[in-house]
């Protein structure tokens, strides 16, 4: 049954999965399995159409540079129907380079700038003197998280008024070295660095299910309208 399906879009499956971040997806089926509900994963990547108000979810990990500029070159055909996705509120997960994507560019250490969607007021800059790698722990709205981060890539927000982070460091790096903070939290969407996968902490994988199901529930009931 259609109201029993929730249907989640892999933007990039086969080339953005680094440090695991394919587990967040399998966590989220886990649970939506327990909640009784079927979950539908479809790979989007190079070439493919995307309309992101088919799914329920969208889902975009991190991957090395030579990856995020291959995907920087195809993500431009989906930056219409993403850019409406998010704005409007619906759920989305970034991590790492997908994270990154979203921003303005991506300057990397070779001194290329790799543009990018230019959604979210945000920039973030390769520094080759500083790697920040190991584990984090940050608070946010939903409790404490504990994760794993890996980067060299130091993200800077262009409109703190718009953006806001996802936690507060207590210890790591997150966002960059300067700020204290980790990722991103805009309306639905969830930016961040932790690897690990960040879904191994439920408090926050509990509240991005219901972000899902809240979502899910209103798509369905508008699909059946048009269907009336």
């Amino acid at each position: 049954m259609a109201d029993k399906l929730i249907k989640i879009a892999y933007l990039y499956e086969d080339l953005m999965n680094t440090y695991g971040d394919s587990g967040d997806v399998k966590i989220l089926r886990f649970l939506l399995k327990r909640e009784g509900y079927d979950t539908q994963i479809d790979n989007i990547s190079l070439g493919d159409k995307f309309d992101a108000f088919d799914y329920d979810f969208v889902f975009f990990g991190g991957g090395q540079d030579f990856e995020q500029t291959v995907v920087a070159k195809d993500l431009p055909r989906h930056k219409e129907t993403l850019e409406k996705y998010i704005n409007s509120g619906k759920p989305m997960l970034t991590i790492c380079g997908g994270y990154q994507l979203m921003g303005s560019y991506y300057k990397t250490n070779s001194g290329v700038t790799i543009k990018g969607l230019d959604i979210l007021p945000l920039h973030t800059i390769f520094k080759s003197d500083k790697r920040m790698i190991g584990n984090t722990r940050y608070m946010t709205e939903w409790g404490e998280v504990k994760a794993f981060e890996n980067h060299s890539g130091q993200t800077y927000f262009d409109d703190k008024n718009k953006l806001h982070p996802l936690g507060d460091m207590i210890s790591g790096y997150g966002n960059n070295p300067q700020d204290h903070e980790e990722g991103l939290r805009y309306r639905n969407f969830i930016g961040s660095y932790s690897h690990g996968p960040l879904l191994k902490n439920t408090n926050v994988a509990n509240a991005v299910v219901a972000m899902i199901l809240d979502w899910h529930k209103q798509r369905v009931g508008q699909k059946e309208k048009v269907a009336e």
